[in-house]
């Protein structure tokens, strides 16, 4: 019986194939395991996530196999092979949050170049998660992945819209042009859907980059009221500030969704991404104080990480970064993060 995904919308969803999650193997103790000895995949076209037992949380992984944002944007495609290799990077984590649950609810896929039918499959599957109780965690694929996602988590939250916290060193608050919706395009969509059903458009941009937006997309920002701190001020004599602004963003909103396209990263971190930055962020330890400022707010409604191109990665450094972000979302999720 399908749960969430019509039958001729079907050719867009993969099961995670057996044998993605492997790794390192100390034992069977509780001690010892790893991510990939405790991980449930899940087929969501033919059974619903597993119910959570009282007091326990529930985080469901979602990749999304699709770089035809990317194509209409004129980058370098190949960040629909994104989701299995951040899995793969992901597989000998080990196990710190018990018996919370971790599920992976397979693969949205655009083979086909219908991104639109493609991200609508994404909504569904991102609202499903949430109905069930599990926070969704998605790995990308083209940063085209945050209209569908923060459109799953905006359906489900009702009267409660998402405030958006993107680490990104572009906007991505293009009008679409004739190829249609891409992966520049995104926020402009968000606010434009916002704007037409007399909602707020709530947006941060963290690691903004004047080399990487025109003036026009620049006016955008300041004509949707978008508030953004630039890559220049991601240095610790500017903690406080950096600090400062991330919690009254998050003291505006009811909940939030977070999204972190890797390209915001230096280049000599990740160079594998679509559009790679020789002098972006670097991820030390003032860029994890800002990130973890919005993971232990309480408010976190969903997350993704988008852009990973293994194509153009360099000894799995890009996806090593991704993971350890993955990381992050899912200890401090289960707030069993010590140090």
């Amino acid at each position: 019986m399908t749960i969430i995904i019509p039958e001729n919308m079907l050719a867009y969803y993969q099961p995670t194939a057996a044998g993605t999650w492997q790794g390192r193997i100390d034992g069977e103790e509780p001690d010892v395991r790893r991510w990939h000895q405790v991980i449930q995949p899940v087929n969501i076209s033919h059974h619903p996530l597993p119910a959570l037992p009282a007091g326990r949380k529930g985080i469901a992984f979602l990749g999304f196999a699709c770089d035809e944002g990317v194509r209409r944007n004129k980058g370098r495609t190949g960040a629909a092979a994104g989701p299995l290799a951040l899995r793969r990077a992901c597989a000998s984590f080990p196990v710190h949050f018990g018996a919370h649950a971790l599920v992976d609810a397979g693969d949205v896929v655009c083979t086909d170049g219908q991104l639109e039918a493609a991200q609508e499959v994404l909504s569904a599957t991102v609202q499903h998660i949430l109905q069930a109780g599990y926070l969704p965690v998605l790995f990308g694929g083209g940063h085209e992945i945050a209209y569908a996602h923060e459109r799953g988590i905006r359906r489900h939250s009702g009267a409660q819209q998402p405030g958006i916290v993107n680490f990104d060193a572009h906007f991505d608050l293009r009008e679409p042009d004739a190829a249609g919706p891409g992966s520049g395009t995104g926020f402009w969509q968000i606010a434009q859907e916002r704007a037409q059903a007399g909602q707020p458009f709530h947006y941060l941009a963290l690691g903004i980059q004047q080399n990487s937006n025109t003036p026009r997309l620049f006016q955008a920002a300041e004509t949707l009221g978008v508030q953004y701190l630039p890559a220049s001020l991601f240095q610790l004599k500017y903690q406080e500030r950096l600090i400062g602004a991330i919690q009254a963003f998050i003291r505006q909103n009811d909940n939030i969704y977070l999204t972190t396209c890797l390209d915001v990263f230096a280049a000599a971190y990740a160079p594998g991404v679509s559009a790679p930055a020789y002098n972006g962020l670097i991820p030390d330890a003032l860029f994890l104080d800002c990130f973890r400022t919005v993971l232990r707010s309480g408010k976190l409604a969903g997350a993704d990480i988008a852009e990973l191109n293994p194509a153009f990665d360099a000894d799995q450094r890009t996806a090593k970064l991704a993971a350890s972000l993955v990381f992050e979302i899912v200890m401090n999720y289960y707030s069993t993060l010590a140090v």
